[in-house]
């Protein structure tokens, strides 16, 4: 279940805080070959197994690195509820995205999301989540990002 926060003031009130963390997810060869066909890049890192085996440092195939980014947006919706009267919710962008480990087909991936901000801007709301993607049983994170989003009332 999400943490429910109850709207922009209380939003602010938790920056600098761990607001949310999602459920883990498998990273399955199926997903990244549909990903990799999807965007076309077909790299054998990603889509040959026996290859991968043979020829990779992780030993089998890997996830792209925009795939694993993308799925900040399943996981901040398992993560963070942000109720309120909003018209409207877009994603603004990323600032600063590092990729510091690969996410090996079939492990197990969860994001956590860390308030940065939250800034009033004209007929909204701007808030700068530091995300980062973890893979169970790594010390180093798949991902980290800051990420920016607005809402609209």
């Amino acid at each position: 279940m999400p943490r429910i926060v109850r709207g922009i003031d209380e939003l602010k009130g938790l920056v600098g805080q761990e607001t949310g963390v999602s459920g883990w997810f498998e990273m399955s060869q199926e997903r990244i070959d549909r990903f990799a066909a999807l965007t076309q890049d077909e790299q054998w890192i990603h889509i040959d197994p026996a290859r991968a085996r043979a020829e990779s440092p992780y030993g089998t195939t890997i996830a792209h690195g925009f795939l694993t980014l993308s799925m900040l947006s399943d996981f901040s919706r398992e993560a963070v509820h942000l109720e309120g009267e909003f018209s409207r919710r877009i994603n603004y962008g990323l600032n600063r995205v590092r990729f510091p480990a690969a996410v090996p087909a079939g492990s197990r991936i969860r994001g956590r999301f860390t308030l940065a901000s939250v800034e009033d801007i004209e007929g909204g709301a701007q808030i700068q989540w530091n995300c980062v993607v973890e893979v169970e049983g790594q010390s180093k994170p798949a991902a980290a990002a800051e990420w920016l989003l607005r809402v609209y009332y």
